[in-house]
């Protein structure tokens, strides 16, 4: 992958996730705040709704841009050696790894703004310095593996779909079934599907401007370079040949007239 490749899905990248983070925030918030064991009201209700907002605006670049350089550039190095056949593996594999690396991101991000959310009198700052006071560095990163789980399997159906249409979207301890086992004995099937509305509408209006805006930033970030029939960049070999045909084209004598027109008018 050309070093001018990975800046442009580096920033991207970056662009993308701050757009879709703070268009959907407030469904974020909504969801959150639905999941919370205070209950909807006493966790915030509908005031407040951008609480948090600066730990997402803060973690959503480094997050976004930490998962696509990652993408592209184990897609770029798969891709060599993949039949076509094995091109949807090589997509889920370059996006399980994006996922991981973009998590160690992510994760305190989502920590901070989870928190927030739910506490929409205290500031992102002093939550922050409370998490990290109490509960050190490992604080921040509680749930990392629950999140991790959570994302990768969403991803493994995404980009190869994604990729395929191309070319024709604070509660977990770290230990998921402990998380999943306390929800069901406390709250019951309804405490495991608190927030799928605004999580189902979150993630289908997520993954058109997430994905929308990366590919749309990146073709205008290589926009001054050869592009092929498709909208791809073109190789050099093709370009020269496309310069030799017209050089030739324009060289040749004009066509001889048709014998058919003079004996044709003749007749």
């Amino acid at each position: 992958m050309e070093p001018r490749e990975s800046w442009a899905a580096l920033a991207a990248g970056g662009v993308a996730g701050v757009c879709v983070d703070l268009i959907l925030f407030p469904l974020d918030t909504v969801k959150t705040r639905l999941q919370s064991p205070q209950g909807f009201r006493k966790a915030g209700g509908f005031r407040g709704i951008y609480a948090g907002v600066p730990s997402t605006a803060i973690g959503s670049f480094p997050n976004a841009a930490a998962f696509f350089i990652t993408y592209e550039n184990v897609k770029s190095m798969l891709h060599h050696d993949s039949t076509s056949y094995l091109t949807p593996a090589t997509h889920m594999v370059a996006a399980s790894l994006g996922e991981v690396v973009a998590c160690l991101i992510r994760v305190p991000s989502e920590v901070v703004k989870q928190r927030a959310q739910v506490s929409p009198t205290s500031s992102t700052l002093r939550i922050l310095s409370h998490t990290l006071y109490h509960e050190g560095i490992r604080g921040l990163y509680r749930g990392y593996k629950s999140t991790v789980l959570r994302e990768i399997p969403f991803s493994l159906v995404q980009f190869p779909l994604w990729e395929s249409l191309k070319a024709g979207s604070s509660n977990a301890s770290g230990n998921v079934l402990a998380a999943l086992g306390g929800i069901w004995r406390t709250q019951g099937l309804s405490g495991l599907f608190a927030g799928v509305v605004p999580r189902m509408a979150a993630i289908s209006l997520g993954g058109f401007i997430f994905l929308g805006t990366y590919e749309k930033t990146r073709q205008l970030l290589l926009w001054p370079s050869p592009a092929g029939p498709a909208g791809g960049r073109r190789s050099a070999g093709e370009a020269a040949e496309l310069e030799e045909e017209s050089a030739r084209d324009r060289s040749l004598p004009p066509a001889a007239p048709s014998p058919c027109r003079s004996s044709c008018s003749a007749a």
